[in-house]
Parts: C-alpha cells; structure tokens; sequence
C-alpha cells in the first residue's frame, strides 16, 4: 500500500470517528442538557493534557494552591513524603494542636491522592489522628506538604497504546501500627501498562506473622482485580 492510499484511509477513519461522536452528543443532548465544548484541559482541580502517546493527568495547580495556602511554599523541600523510620501513635504526653487546621491539612491531601499514588500510604496514616491531632502528627504533615511542593508537577500518564491485561500488585508493613499493632497495607492495579486504582488501609485484624499480613492482602487485591474483571 503508498503512502497516498493510508493517507486518504486515515482521513476516511478520522472523518467516521468525528461522525460517530456528533451522533453521540445528539444522543445525549435528547436525554439531558448539555453542550459541546473544546479539548478537555482543566476540570475540577484536575489538568489534563492530551498529547500523541496519551493523556497526562496531574493536580499542578491545586498542588501549588495547596502549598501555598497552609505557608510551606517557602520551607526547604523533603524528598520522601514520611520517613520510614516513624511511627505515629497516641501519646497523652505530647501537646495537642487546633483540630481544624490538622483537618484542613488532611482533607487537601486526601483529594490530591487521587492523582498522587506516591502519598496515598503517608496521607492514610495521618489521617487516622484527626480526633486528636498532636504536634508530631503536624509535622509529619507538614513534611508530605513540603514533599508535594517538590513534586508539584507529578501526576499519571495513560498511554493510548496499551492492553487490557490486568494485573495488581500488593505488600503490607507488618504490625506497623504502634497503638493496636494493626498492619498497614496497600496495593495498586494496571490495565495494560495504565495505572487505574490504588489504595492503602489498615487491616481490620491483627496478623500474627508477616506471612498472615500477606495472605490478607492477596485476598483483598484478588476481591479488587475480580470486581475491575
């Protein structure tokens, strides 16, 4: 086949996709008001660019508003959202700080996961102290702050060449947690090479070997690849 036949062929296919989409959005409009507008670039905090090898979805924007509104946009960069020597837990001894600030903290930080896999597990665990925030906890939080505007301009690329293989995977820190010795797992799940889903929790019970903490995570990510199937 020349040159000139696939051009005239891609132009063909280009023409019947445009088509198939004008017929899409008739369809909708019947069913609900709506309207058509350009590319998608920006919505609801997230940025999208769309480029030819896929689309690159980040929160650059709400990532600098984020370190910029709680005061850290001037502290010196961490390269580690928590270090993986710490280990919070309640201590009546340490001063307690303002619930709301903590929480304000936490609940920017929980909406950016959903474009930050990499802060997922550090951001769970601070969670977990929104009823008594202590001072260690703020600044825990205030290094994954510190780690975010390092890192304003990360996000996740979906390639549009890709399978549809799914594939997880998991790990668990085992008795991690100081207070009930819960252990803390998490696990992230591919279609093809794209990453779609992830999460970190604490497990509901106590393992008593590392051996049991893993046998709970294969469980809980096989329940996850069933569903996605």
């Amino acid at each position: 086949m020349g040159s000139h036949e696939i051009y005239v062929n891609d132009i063909i296919f280009g023409s019947l996709i445009d088509s198939l989409a004008l017929e899409f959005a008739e369809c909708m409009k019947q069913e609900s008001e709506m309207s058509m507008v350009r590319e998608l670039s920006y919505f609801l905090g997230f940025q999208v660019k769309q480029t030819d090898c896929g689309l690159f979805i980040s929160q650059s924007k709400y990532a600098k508003d984020l370190v910029k509104r709680f005061g850290l946009d001037s502290k010196k960069h961490t390269r580690t959202p928590m270090s993986t020597n710490v280990k919070l837990g309640h201590d009546p001894t340490v001063k307690s700080v303002d619930q709301t600030v903590y929480r304000s903290m936490i609940g920017s930080l929980l909406y950016l996961t959903a474009s930050r896999p990499d802060i997922a597990l550090s951001v769970g665990v601070c969670a977990r102290f929104q009823a008594d925030p202590k001072e260690s906890y703020l600044g825990t939080v205030r290094c994954i702050i510190r780690y975010v505007n390092r890192t304003v301009d990360h996000g996740i690329l979906y390639y549009r060449e890709s399978n549809l293989e799914l594939a997880g995977y998991s790990d668990a820190n085992w008795a991690r947690n100081a207070d009930d010795r819960k252990s803390t797992w998490g696990g992230c799940f591919y279609v093809g090479s794209n990453l779609v889903s992830w999460m970190s929790k604490k497990q509901n019970s106590v393992s008593l070997s590392t051996a049991e903490a893993k046998y709970i995570i294969v469980g809980s990510c096989c329940t996850q690849l069933l569903w996605m199937k």
